[in-house]
């Protein structure tokens, strides 16, 4: 089982804590003759076997990421909790509403349990415009109010899909009721490519993906299903899509060139 760097603290500590409690039972089974080694055997697997699921919170496996500029995959594996729209004027982050320039966005929530992989990866190609983290209070995190009031990490970025068409997007990292600590060592101008890893959050959580509305993204998922980072997509882009946003940058860069045009 492979373990990832970014739990190295827990997973290496509870180790080095279970082998001194295994030698502790057998020291004890020598200094007790009272003592039997079948019951040291047995305190000293159970011990391995809580160390064993402590493991299994930080593990890596390997993927084949598939690849797909089209394709907007899931940062994180879990459970589709709420997919809504998100008035660009609620967005609870000035950055994240300067981001998307004050429009519409489509937030898919995903929710991770304690038996999910906690590992984060990039939905697209994808170059990192922020970083902003927020303290908060640490409801569960399939409660509605996990969203608005739960400490979080926020990853704003710029996408990358067919034919370099560049378009905003965001994930939000969010700590849950066991959750307690987000990591995210990740600066702006960091270029991640599709389902590349860029950060966990420890002991079970919610992600969310902030994509702009109106953008003619096709969702692929609904609620309550089961997705996997870096292999199941959470949207298509289709061709419409594509040629929508390229419209979208045309009117964005005719009205920037007009602010900066000095009158006459």
């Amino acid at each position: 089982m492979k373990l990832t760097r970014y739990g190295r603290r827990e997973w290496l500590g509870s180790l080095a804590l279970a082998v001194l409690a295994i030698l502790a039972v057998c020291g004890l089974a020598v200094l007790i003759p009272a003592m039997r080694w079948s019951l040291a055997i047995i305190v000293s697997a159970l011990i391995f076997l809580v160390w064993i699921c402590i493991a299994a919170f930080f593990r890596d496996p390997d993927r084949k990421v598939p690849v797909n500029p089209s394709v907007v995959l899931s940062p994180a594996d879990g459970t589709v909790n709420d997919i809504e729209l998100i008035k660009g004027e609620t967005a609870n982050s000035e950055k994240l509403k300067e981001l998307f320039q004050g429009r519409d966005m489509l937030r898919i929530g995903i929710f991770l349990s304690v038996f999910n992989v906690h590992l984060n990866r990039a939905p697209v190609k994808m170059k990192v415009a922020f970083r902003e983290y927020k303290e908060g209070a640490f409801h569960d995190a399939r409660d509605d109010r996990a969203s608005r009031e739960n400490e979080s990490m926020l990853v704003g970025a710029e996408g990358v899909c067919c034919d370099d068409i560049r378009f905003p997007l965001a994930v939000r990292q969010i700590s849950g009721a066991i959750a307690r600590r987000i990591v995210c060592p990740v600066k702006e101008g960091d270029v991640f490519g599709q389902g590349e890893r860029y950060g966990m959050i420890k002991f079970g959580s919610r992600t969310e993906l902030y994509l702009p509305a109106g953008m003619k993204f096709e969702l692929a998922v609904t609620v309550g299903q089961t997705v996997t980072a870096g292999i199941t997509p959470l949207a298509h882009i289709y061709p419409a899509a594509v040629e929508k946003i390229r419209q979208t940058q045309i009117v964005d860069a005719a009205a920037s060139e007009k602010e900066e045009t000095p009158p006459v």
